[in-house]
């Protein structure tokens, strides 16, 4: 019987940054080793692999895409690449599998028997949480919220209620054309006292993280100097509510 090759989750770095800056060795000392890939974009996992390390050898390897298109039947139909090989899974998330459609194959391999091994490596989301000042012993990911106006205003009124009740810090992500729309809604509808942060380009020389109550964030803006701070840059969105709002968002 053909042994069965691992499944590597290979971070890589939230922009375009040199993998050395952000990587550990381990993780870099890796990727020489492995000839299959499954990743989001192949365009670019070719340019990091080769940033990594691999430059002269990306002809050498394979690439198979798995993305947000990517059928339930078409992951299935990967799991002979994984017949006497490691497979590397690179995700456009930083770390694959989370916020990232990556995590189908990593069910697949639980379910096949398949050994998976996570890298260590940049996350957006724990970075943003651990610079914000928030709260960082309760906290929840709701990936992104509805795209319609007002079907995301009300998930953020519907989050911040859950927020004040519990004490919870909310993260979520946009899609970067959106963004100051999206910070645009958090200050119309969000209580001034509700804390909000701002975290964009996380590890980049171009970072800005912002923790601000919603109060101070609309005078910030409506200020002569109050251009947007997010455009459109890779971002998470933070808040914690008051818990001193919790009577007025409960009605009593």
């Amino acid at each position: 019987m053909t042994k069965r090759g691992k499944l590597y989750l290979i971070p890589s770095p939230l922009g375009e940054y040199p993998p050395a800056e952000v990587l550990p060795a381990p993780v870099l000392s890796i990727l020489p080793t492995l000839k299959t890939f499954v990743v989001e974009e192949v365009r670019t996992a070719r340019r990091f692999l080769s940033a990594a390390g691999l430059k002269g050898h990306i002809e050498e390897l394979s690439f198979h895409t798995l993305n947000e298109h990517t059928a339930p039947s078409e992951v299935e139909a990967m799991l002979p690449l994984f017949d006497g090989s490691d497979v590397g899974l690179i995700s456009e998330a930083g770390l694959p599998a989370v916020a990232d459609p990556g995590a189908h194959l990593v069910a697949l391999c639980h379910r096949e028997g398949i050994e998976v091994v996570p890298l260590v490596g940049p996350s957006s989301l724990m970075l943003a949480l651990m610079s914000s000042g928030l709260n960082g012993q309760c906290f929840t990911f709701r990936g992104y919220l509805p795209a319609k106006p007002e079907e995301r205003r009300a998930a953020l009124r519907q989050l911040e209620k859950r927020s004040a009740a519990a004490s919870e810090t909310v993260l979520f992500i946009e899609t970067p054309y959106r963004n100051d729309a999206m910070l645009a809604d958090c200050l119309a509808v969000l209580s001034p006292n509700t804390r909000l942060c701002v975290a964009a380009d996380l590890t980049l020389p171009t970072a800005t993280i912002i923790t601000r109550s919603v109060a101070s964030w609309r005078k910030a803006l409506a200020g002569p100097s109050g251009s947007p701070v997010i455009g459109k840059r890779p971002a998470v969105f933070l808040f914690l509510a008051n818990d001193k709002d919790r009577a007025a968002y409960s009605g009593v």
